[in-house]
């Protein structure tokens, strides 16, 4: 018998599967996904392997195959299936077939496991008082002490022992050895979600609710495994559908993925999946020790939990029985991940429901264009919810051109229209938000009289700014020099916006000196618990503005908020980014969804430089669709993903020199094998970040209306790569429809 083997070798251009001889002492005991030694290359040196499969039958000269070692003691055996979602992975998103596995193993090593230890007396209460008669006569206190509590229960915990009364284990042993007691031990699994047991509190669903569910359960029952994106604008009880769709899968003796975009949301979700499903509910994220991920894997694995819930890493949970994956807020660029295989979890959720025969359901108020790209298309089944559950109206929205605020000779970054609507609430003693869209602030020039943005003539999207009086795109890489006057209108003031949460923070305390203010960015959160504290402070109306970046904007439930303020619209606007305008339309309704969800009708104010644009616009009516037919000609227009794919390749070397010449070759490279006159490719053209830690970065950019000839440019590329000793000295990674521009 001969087994196929991955080696572990990650950073040499070695991605092959080698046949290695099953020695006869581990025929049983093998099995696909194990970790393995193995000797390899001319020396023999030991190194891990991983096997992916077996065979009776060698392509090679038998005399010349080695024999594996061992079985690593340590290892965690990988899923077959997940091996086959690898696979695919590798395919899809490039890199090696090492990288894809250890990726779809979220823990790779055996950690020590915790034990209960139990401390059982095996003598009778009469020799029992003998032997207590010995130990005080020979002054063996410990022992004595011991006893004495055992005499009155036959069983007392080990730690307790250790810590009320001071035995330690070689007194445990020494009675052990006597045959005075016994010592059980219990493998106990570590659990981070703690529940006092599972309620179904009684929901009162909405018709457009139940009808989801409907559909759901239907197919379900007749064994139609679909796609489903749920729509439903912010407050509309999508989660309730959720656990209801959980609930069918978890009855047939299922289970389910609950998929998050943020850590940060991670406990609030949890505690609503307790409610209903208690300890059969667990958590996978970056903040567990390595302990607490290796004991959820064996919980999974047992059959001991139902629903696990996490970020794109609880992806890959290894369920038997896999029912049914849940992306929630499947619009989040988060779900995109940054290391190779640069995979996107909406795609790679849909694929391992493919291969478990499960279902998938994304959720969003604002679905990614692909996603409802897909709908329209019929790959996706659209189900809608167009209600707040709890029947509230959404927001009323108005919009404020800050241009008019300036030749009014406001300068504040707050408008006099927001000033008088947060002194009427302070009064009524209702809470506001006040929202930043601060994210890529610095990237461009804009000017506060006429709302001008300096952009691309070719790429359609705006210069980044750079210091030493540079302007550049970082698509296709044309630049041109910092203007100091607006050429639309003549104004001085252009250039690029400064104001951050900790300005605002100071200019409402200022302004509203009555008011509690809290502040919520990164710099605000980064203790253990100090997300939680702050939102469980505003919660409890212990201040009456909360002032953040998006983190503030996304998923909570504050019924006393009653008024949202979203300070400068554009920031996020005028990435240099094709996707700007979409962020922005989802930020923004997200904001507005945050007002009035509780019994008082809610307001939105959204200023702006630049009102009249489609995204401020359609978000100001929470009209989605709208949005969508808008920007997909944008899309259509410029060749951009939903209407056409993108791939990504971004090329990384310490000497700058190699890397222009191995940018130059590559783009060569590409246009000969990409013959088909459909391909466009730009660049080679710096990234925002041009230098990162001493090490050199290009970015190349290849368009197609058919991902499958990406993939095929892509492969050839990789051959290319491999054979070259020129680009052993240049990193190569490959995005596929990229979530933003490096």
């Amino acid at each position: 018998m001969f087994a196929n083997i991955i080696v572990d070798i990650t950073h040499e251009k070695l991605d092959k599967i080698f046949q290695y001889k099953v020695p006869s002492r581990m025929e049983g005991e093998l099995s696909i996904g194990m970790e393995v030694w193995i000797p390899f290359g001319k020396g023999n040196r030991i190194t891990k392997g991983y096997v992916t499969g077996f065979s009776e039958h060698s392509d090679y000269d038998v005399s010349k195959i080695k024999e594996i070692q061992e079985i690593s003691k340590d290892g965690v055996a990988i899923e077959a299936k997940l091996i086959a979602l690898a696979a695919w992975m590798k395919e899809q998103y490039g890199g090696t077939m090492i990288q894809a596995l250890k990726t779809v193993w979220p823990v790779k090593k055996e950690e020590r496991p915790k034990e209960k230890r139990m401390i059982h007396r095996t003598v009778s209460v009469e020799e029992g008082r003998k032997w207590l008669s010995f130990f005080q006569r020979k002054n063996q206190k410990a022992r004595a002490r011991l006893l004495e509590v055992l005499l009155k229960s036959e069983d007392v915990d080990d730690g307790w022992s250790t810590r009320k009364l001071g035995v330690t284990a070689q007194v445990v042993r020494a009675m052990e050895e006597k045959k005075i007691l016994t010592v059980e031990r219990e493998t106990v699994f570590r659990n981070p979600v703690r529940a006092s047991g599972a309620g179904r509190a009684r929901i009162t669903y909405t018709e457009e609710q139940q009808e989801a569910i409907r559909i759901f359960q239907e197919d379900y029952e007749r064994a139609r495994f679909d796609t489903y994106l749920l729509y439903g604008v912010t407050g509309s009880g999508k989660t309730e559908v959720y656990m209801e769709m959980i609930r069918t899968v978890v009855s047939a003796g299922r289970q389910a993925i609950v998929l998050i975009p943020e850590i940060a949301l991670t406990y609030q979700t949890v505690m609503r999946f307790v409610q209903v499903f208690g300890n059969r509910v667990s958590i996978m994220n970056s903040r567990l020790s390595a302990g607490e991920r290796y004991d959820q894997m064996m919980r999974a694995r047992s059959g001991e939990i139902d629903v696990m819930i996490g970020p794109r890493s609880a992806l890959f949970t290894p369920f038997e029985h896999l029912g049914l994956i849940v992306m929630d807020e499947e619009h989040e660029a988060t779900y995109k991940s940054e290391q190779v295989p640069r995979y996107h979890a909406r795609e790679t959720a849909i694929e391992r429901a493919r291969i478990e025969g499960a279902s998938v359901v994304l959720g969003s108020a604002t679905p990614s264009l692909e996603a409802f790209a897909g709908c329209k298309k019929g790959t996706y089944r659209l189900l809608r919810l167009t209600k707040r559950a709890k029947e509230q109206q959404m927001a009323q929205v108005s919009v404020v051109d800050m241009r008019d605020e300036l030749k009014n000779g406001n300068r504040s970054i707050i408008s006099d229209a927001l000033r008088g609507k947060i002194y009427d609430r302070l009064e009524k003693k209702e809470q506001i938000m006040l929202f930043l869209n601060r994210r890529g602030f610095a990237g461009f020039l804009s000017c506060r009289s006429c709302g001008y943005v300096v952009k691309c003539p070719h790429c359609d999207v705006s210069l980044s700014w750079h210091k030493g009086g540079r302007m550049v795109c970082h698509y296709c890489g044309y630049e041109e020099k910092v203007i100091s006057v607006c050429p639309s209108c003549g104004s001085p003031h252009i250039g690029a916006f400064k104001a951050g949460t900790q300005q605002v923070e100071e200019l409402i305390k200022k302004e509203f000196p009555q008011a509690g203010v809290l502040r919520m960015d990164l710099d605000t959160t980064r203790e253990k618990e100090s997300y939680e504290k702050i939102l469980s402070a505003f919660a409890d109306q212990e201040a009456d503005i909360l002032v953040g970046t998006q983190m503030i904007v996304k998923g909570h439930d504050f019924p006393n908020v009653t008024l949202v303020g979203v300070l400068a619209a554009d920031l996020s606007l005028y990435m240099s980014d094709f996707r700007a305008a979409e962020r922005t339309f989802a930020l923004l309704c997200q904001a507005a969804g945050r007002a009035g969800r509780g019994s008082v009708p809610g307001e939105a104010v959204i200023q702006s430089y630049h009102p009249e644009h489609y995204s401020i616009q359609t978000a100001a009516r929470q009209d989605y669709e709208a949005f969508f037919e808008q920007e997909m000609k944008f899309r259509s227009l410029m060749g951009y993903p939903p209407s056409a794919h993108l791939m990504a390749i971004l090329m990384i070397s310490e000497d700058e020199a190699l890397l222009e010449k191995g940018a130059y070759y590559l783009k060569i490279f590409a246009k000969a094998v990409g013959s088909d006159p459909k391909l466009e490719i730009i660049g080679p053209a710096s990234p925002a970040v041009a230098k990162i830690r001493d090490l050199y970065r290009k970015a190349l950019y290849l368009k197609h209306e058919d991902y499958q000839v990406l993939i095929a440019v892509k492969n050839k590329i990789e051959q290319y790569i491999e054979i070259n000793e020129g680009f052993s000295r240049i990193r190569i990674q490959f995005d596929f429809d990229p979530v933003q521009a490096f």
